[in-house]
């Protein structure tokens, strides 16, 4: 497949003068890895359902990705064509990125979530030539649902299964090749740093995915200010509970341990109680999830009250975060909570500091990492003034290169400024503040309803577990708004206790929500973003 990357010849240059494209790969890391401490453990992972434990060392995470290389190779990859894993958080997934890297192919990661639909669609617009999924995973049949899908694949040569048996199993990968000699002849045949390495398809948050493309240096220059921020090394244990399919799970869950010569500690299955478990028996130090993540975490220390010693940073990102939670994940788990706002299409753009004055962290998703650059424009794409809410734009050395074969879905200008399609608001520090996506507007009787405002007075009630606010058609106001409420264990909350709680925060009474659904869960995509387009569905479909 031919990917060509958007803009890049006049990025190039740009960024490499500036210092944030050093013109390496994940493998320059890996190298200086396995010479510095060949028997330091890489990854920890364990497979929840069946409890078996693999731990890999640098060494043996770099000779079973050339093994896993030289058999890609025989099956006829060819640099620049697309290998697609559907895996959970295993330690296959891991070996596999750093195998296509070694012969040039393109790591296309797919969430497990994905059934015929989606994977249909996304494994022919890649045209994937070899695809791993999990023999079983949560009691689902994958090696059934992709041979459903093989007459509708024509570019896809081989499927294999990780937890499978005979010449399709993923052990077949790992046979060896022409032992020394065979692992040799990878040398100075992987992916350049300007070349496609990874095809990631959005997750969904407006129901469209997209092929997210990024080369090396697209992804390392994030890496390496994400780190000197936090001040994480090699010595860190960098546990990861997001699926390393999206892009938090990919770019800290598995590069960024790589790059720092730290170990991973892999979660397949997420419960706060393993994670809290995993965090205490490997001396995880830091760990990064959407809210869920850190509301139930939180939950399960305060509540069971044993704690989490070792982890001394939390990052908290896909979804902006309650500030009453902040306050007491802080107290709780004795971390400091870092806040951050990025895509697929640049990884992490903003953090807060671990550092930062309360009423930054608390109330701020953070300032742009060195290398990024953010504004906040009107409609007319000006400007707007510091508190003022706009459109956010973001350019810089992390962007991604492209849309797969859709370059008119990209926004980016002539300048280099990409529309997120988020709103926000920047004050005079640079710290931004996300307001909400640009097709969450609920505009009542011609004024702008401040929803993630209202989201983050109605979690303060102590009988709200989530919250997510949308609006529904109205002839008479344009539109009105619906709160959907997820509660706490045993707790009951009502349209009048919403409004008084709303009313006690002095909120003015044109921003209440008119109506209450209390739901057993929010819809979500795999990064922890709530779907406001399926609650938009769900509420206009009951009816106004």
């Amino acid at each position: 497949m031919a990917f060509e990357p958007n803009r890049l010849p006049a990025r190039r240059e740009a960024m490499r003068a500036a210092g944030h494209w050093r013109d390496e790969t994940l493998l320059d890391h890996l190298a200086r890895a396995v010479a510095r401490t060949p028997e330091k453990a890489a990854i920890v992972a364990r497979r929840s359902e069946t409890g078996e434990e693999t731990r890999l060392s640098y060494r043996a995470l770099d000779r079973l990705s050339d093994l896993v290389a030289l058999s890609l190779r025989e099956c006829g990859v060819a640099r620049g064509e697309v290998v697609s894993f559907q895996l959970p958080n295993w330690w296959e997934f891991s070996v596999l990125h750093l195998a296509c890297l070694k012969i040039g192919a393109v790591s296309n990661p797919l969430m497990v979530i994905f059934r015929e639909r989606e994977l249909g669609f996304m494994l022919d617009l890649a045209e994937t030539r070899v695809l791993v999924v999990p023999a079983r995973f949560r009691g689902f049949d994958y090696p059934a649902m992709v041979a459903g899908l093989r007459g509708r694949l024509p570019a896809l040569r081989h499927v294999f299964v990780a937890g499978g048996e005979g010449e399709t199993a993923f052990g077949a990968l790992l046979a060896p090749r022409a032992g020394e000699q065979g692992r040799a002849s990878l040398r100075g045949q992987g992916a350049g740093p300007d070349d496609v390495i990874q095809l990631l398809y959005t997750s969904g948050t407006t129901g469209e995915p997209k092929g997210v493309m990024h080369t090396s240096n697209t992804l390392l220059s994030n890496l390496a200010p994400f780190a000197g921020r936090l001040g994480l090394g090699e010595e860190d244990v960098i546990h990861m509970p997001s699926p390393l399919a999206h892009q938090l799970g990919f770019m800290y869950g598995l590069m960024l341990p790589v790059m720092l010569g730290a170990t991973a500690v892999l979660q397949d299955i997420f419960a706060p109680e393993e994670m809290a478990r995993q965090i205490r028996a490997e001396g995880a130090t830091f760990t990064m999830g959407a809210t869920p993540f850190l509301n139930d975490l939180t939950e399960h220390v305060a509540r069971t009250g044993q704690g989490t010693p070792s982890l001394r940073v939390f990052v908290s990102a896909g979804a902006p975060i309650p500030r009453a939670l902040v306050a007491k994940a802080r107290q709780t788990l004795g971390a400091a909570i870092v806040s951050a706002w990025g895509m697929s299409e640049n990884g992490a753009v903003t953090t807060t500091r671990p550092d930062d004055p309360e009423e930054k962290a608390i109330a701020t998703d953070g300032c742009p990492l060195p290398g990024m650059e953010l504004r906040v424009v009107d409609a007319e794409g000006r400007p707007v003034a510091a508190g003022e809410e706009g459109r956010l734009q973001v350019r810089g050395c992390s962007n991604f290169v492209g849309y797969l074969k859709r370059p008119d879905l990209d926004t980016t200008d002539a300048e280099g400024w990409f529309d997120t399609g988020d709103l926000a608001r920047m004050d005079e520090d640079g710290y931004i503040r996300i307001a909400g996506r640009t097709k969450d507007i609920i505009i009542r009787g011609g004024e702008n309803i401040p929803v993630v405002e209202i989201e983050n007075l109605l979690f303060r009630h102590p009988a709200v577990a989530e919250v997510a606010i949308v609006g529904y058609p109205d002839e008479r106001l344009g539109e009105r708004a619906c709160a959907f409420v997820r509660l706490r264990e045993g707790a009951s909350f009502s349209f009048a206790d919403m409004i008084a709680h709303l009313e006690a925060q002095r909120m003015a009474r044109q921003y209440m929500p008119e109506r209450l659904e209390i739901v057993t869960e929010l819809p979500r995509t795999p990064s922890g973003k709530i779907q406001k387009f399926r609650l938009r569905a769900m509420v206009r479909g009951a009816g106004p």
